[in-house]
This record gives C-alpha cells, structure tokens and sequence, in this order.
C-alpha cells in the first residue's frame, strides 16, 4: 500500500506498508528509531558513511538505503555500507546526483541505487535498480545468514564447452575441492606467500588474485613465481583498479598488473582487462572457443 508524500512531525514519512513492514522515508539518517527496529526498510538523505550507519545501526532496522554523496576520498561516502555488512543489514546506496539532498521522500521517489553491500545484493538489488524497486526487495527478502567467516561471493561467471568454469571468490582461502583442475578462480586478495599453500592445496586450472599494491620487492605478487614451478596458470590486477575482498570487482573493474609463464602461454598480458585475462586462463588460450 503506497502511502501520499505527507512529512509529519515526528520526521518519519511512511511511503509503504505491507504485513512484513515499512518503507520509510526520512530527510536525516538520525531521525531513525525504535519504531524501525526489525521491521522497516529506512530510505535516507543522508550520506552513507560510517557515521550515520552508526546511528542507523544503533536501531537495527530490516535493510537501509542512503546516498553516496560523491562517495569521495577514500570511499567515505559509501563506508558505511560495509559497517552494516558486517552487522548483516542490507543496505544501499542512492546516485546522489538524481536526488534532492535532504528529501529522504525523494530519494524514494526518483533515486537510482549506485552501490550494494552483499546481504542487499541477496535480497536482489543491484547497482541501474531504482531506490523505490529497491526498498521493496528489501523489505520482502531474507539475506542468508552469514558466519563471519563463512564464504561470500562464490559466483560461476563463465562455463567452458567442456565443462570448467570461472569462479569468483573473495578469497583463495574459498577454494574448494571442486575447484582443482577445472575452475579458474578469480580471487581478491593478494598473491604473497601466505597464497601459496592454498593454491597448492586447492590447484586450480587457473587464478587470478590481486597484487595487493605491490608492496616491498613485489612481495604482493611474489606467489605467482612460486606456485608456476607447480605448473600453475595465474596472474594479478593491480590494486588501485578493484576493490580488495571482492572477486567480483576482482572480474568487473581488475587490470592485469603481473603473470607467470604458465599464463601468459595462455595468452594472458600486463594491461588486459582481468575478465579477458580469465576467459584465456578457462580456454588455455584459444579465444575462438567462447563459452
């Protein structure tokens, strides 16, 4: 049931109702409380760092969905989507350049989602969805608990004719039995030594991590000279072009920084976008065999 735009006093706006809850909209990510707890999707014009995540938090609504004003220096606009990441709040961000500053109603009314935490990303938003969309799939969907150490973002984005795969994983630590000699595992953490004992544990057909901003003597790469003398296939993205701890963002936004032998016999380069680079390492170099 949509409600009419009518700001009350109390500065809560409620623009939906159904039996599982609320979507509310409000000017200012403070003027949440217990009224929230549990039950309602709060829509905010608010920035979305960890600030006003904190006091959003303080209440523990169903799911959230600010602005990301910019999102600025160091991410400071969006850090507050991994705060609530961390609690298991779904949350989101809205484009703020299609939006009023200040008017929690419309945000709801005319925003566009630009950024996802994983447990909103369950409930099916995504970054193109529109905010009104958006706090409706948040209100009627169920994030999967999650362990704090539990695997994320195991996601197949591609299947070979033969049947192997690309996988993305946040971390080489997620690879599984399955993995070995069949998957190309696009990772997100780096490739130092501390990497090695589980490529060699899990032997993918071929990987992808990070660089991890190099580090000393390349230290952030170092694994990948280690693990081609085990007849591994693999190479990294430098850091500054994805985001660390997401193997999605490894795939989507990574550029090749560096590659073993092995890889680059599969025709993989420094410079390559790390999809290309991963469809390569999947088809042992013959890119006139797509999946």
């Amino acid at each position: 049931m949509e409600h009419s735009a009518d700001h009350g006093p109390d500065l809560q706006t409620v623009v939906h109702t159904e039996e599982r809850g609320r979507v509310v909209a409000i000017d200012s990510a403070y003027h949440v409380d217990g009224r929230n707890t549990g039950r309602d999707v709060v829509v905010s014009a608010s920035y979305s760092g960890v600030l006003p995540a904190r006091f959003v938090a303080e209440h523990r609504p169903r799911a959230a969905i600010g602005l990301d004003c910019g999102i600025g220096p160091d991410g400071a606009g969006i850090a507050g989507l991994w705060f609530y990441e961390a609690l298991g709040i779904p949350a989101a961000t809205a484009d703020v350049a299609g939006v009023l500053l200040g008017d929690g109603v419309d945000v709801h009314r005319h925003g566009v989602v630009s950024r996802v935490n994983a447990p909103a990303q369950q409930c099916g938003v995504e970054p193109g969805t529109s905010v009104r969309e958006a706090a409706l799939l948040l209100l009627r969907g169920d994030p999967r608990p999650q362990a704090p150490g539990g695997i994320t973002h195991r996601t197949v984005v591609e299947t070979a004719p033969d049947g192997r795969q690309v996988v993305c994983a946040d971390s080489i630590a997620f690879g599984t039995p399955a993995d070995t000699g069949r998957t190309v595992l696009v990772t997100a953490g780096h490739t130092g030594r501390s990497a090695v004992p589980y490529l060699r544990d899990v032997r993918p057909w071929g990987f992808i991590c990070s660089d991890g901003g190099r580090g000393r003597d390349d230290s952030g790469m170092a694994g990948l000279l280690v693990v081609e003398a085990d007849g591994l296939a693999g190479a990294t993205v430098d850091a500054r072009t994805a985001r660390m701890g997401d193997g999605l963002s490894t795939y989507h936004d990574g550029v090749i920084s560096a590659a073993n032998a092995a890889a680059r016999a599969r025709g993989v380069e420094i410079g390559m976008a790390a999809a290309t680079a991963a469809h390569l390492l999947l088809v042992g170099g013959r890119p006139e065999d797509p999946a």
